[in-house]
């Protein structure tokens, strides 16, 4: 089937944040068009995400953003006809230091004022949620019981077809080469399929998006940092509702699947870059960091190795709006790690800016692209 030659929007980027605006404008009647240029949606940095959801952040509106989308996500199936497949598991931060005690104290009492379930835990309480972890230099953490694991795949699938349901055109195998635009503003999207006139395009090109921009001369600081991680054979001695573990102080961390573990650690020293080969240095240094605090892991081999990509911004929140000098032309990119969590409200918050000028659902007036510019940068403390 041939593109057609024009679209009211064009979402450029076929992972969950994708399909997620997709679905929402369709739902409102908005004849659009969802590109991806790989052969299946999914394949940028959803097909890497380690499938965490999580409520503890530290700035209210993350916080908010995993409040409406874990909500969408427990009631995935009912909404959408296809499980998400979410586990409860909750996470558990481990803290090292006084400072990081002290900051993640000052979370909880935002999180809990908003309503999420999450606490302060002493180390006898850790050792209780996760007996097989050392806690050598451990003074303490925090458990949030709601927070836990979903299926990135079945959500961005679950928004396409609900989409696709509701009038929207879903095209893979679609590369984005150009966007012109006119004395209006966004005039029409070149891709090697043909030609859409539009006046309005959306960027959820993740890690990618920074190259989208630049057909537009918007510079968008958005950086790709490779992430990697492992996923064990087969261990019997960890229980599969075992809470998705954080050491905050490394990044190190760990969790079920099946009765297999996902284990990795973000590399701080990670260079910008399309990078998906492993770094077998870096993967020696969390396998060593790995049997230190779960020695239960010396007996595990290596099954699977993932490699992906963040969408860092300079202060790990994501951009969530139009480009003044580019009228037309709206960003939905630059999750820093935590797109696929926060993907059902982003596609919510993504049709209230573009139909009616602002999010009435979030508030995420502050995560707009003008704020790197006028130095308004709000940092996210949380970071895997």
């Amino acid at each position: 089937m041939s593109l057609p030659h024009h679209a009211d929007v064009v979402i450029i980027g076929g992972g969950c944040v994708g399909a997620s605006v997709a679905y929402h404008l369709a739902q409102r009647g908005v004849k659009n068009i969802l590109l991806e240029r790989e052969k299946f949606l999914g394949m940028g940095s959803t097909r890497a995400a380690a499938g965490g959801v999580r409520y503890q952040f530290s700035t209210r509106v993350n916080v908010q953003l995993s409040i409406y989308s874990l909500d969408i996500i427990q009631h995935f199936a009912e909404l959408f006809g296809i499980s998400a497949a979410y586990k409860p598991i909750g996470y558990l931060f481990l803290l090292s230091n006084e400072n990081h005690a002290r900051a993640f104290k000052q979370n909880l009492g935002l999180q809990q004022s908003l309503g999420v379930d999450a606490r302060w835990v002493s180390v006898e309480d850790i050792a209780r949620l996760a007996p097989r972890v050392n806690l050598d230099g451990i003074i303490g953490g925090t458990f949030g019981a709601r927070d836990g694991l979903a299926d990135p795949n079945s959500i961005t699938d679950g928004f396409a077809r609900a989409a696709a349901r509701f009038g929207a055109r879903i095209e893979t195998e679609t590369a984005v080469t150009n966007i012109s635009r006119d004395a209006r503003g966004i005039a029409a999207v070149t891709t090697t399929r043909g030609e859409i006139a539009t006046r309005t395009v959306v960027c959820c090109a993740g890690a990618w998006s920074a190259e989208i921009g630049k057909m537009l001369g918007v510079e968008i600081p958005i950086v790709p940092l490779r992430r990697q991680f492992f996923i064990t054979d087969p261990i019997p001695h960890i229980p599969r509702d075992h809470p998705f573990t954080i050491e905050f102080s490394t990044s190190f961390y760990f969790h079920p699947d099946g009765d297999a573990l996902v284990v990795g650690m973000s590399n701080h020293a990670e260079t910008p870059g399309y990078k998906f080969a492993v770094d077998e240095n870096f993967r020696a240094q969390t396998l060593a960091h790995a049997l230190t605090r779960v020695p239960a892991l010396a007996d595990a081999r290596i099954a699977h190795e993932i490699v992906g990509l963040y969408e860092a911004t300079p202060d790990a929140h994501p951009i969530l709006s139009g480009v003044k000098n580019a009228p037309g032309f709206f960003i939905a990119a630059g999750f820093s790690g935590h797109g696929f969590m926060h993907s059902p409200a982003t596609g919510k918050v993504m049709s209230e800016i573009i139909l009616d000028g602002r999010s009435k659902t979030i508030d995420v007036s502050m995560l707009d692209y003008d704020r790197f510019a006028e130095r308004r940068l709000i940092v996210e403390g949380n970071v895997v």
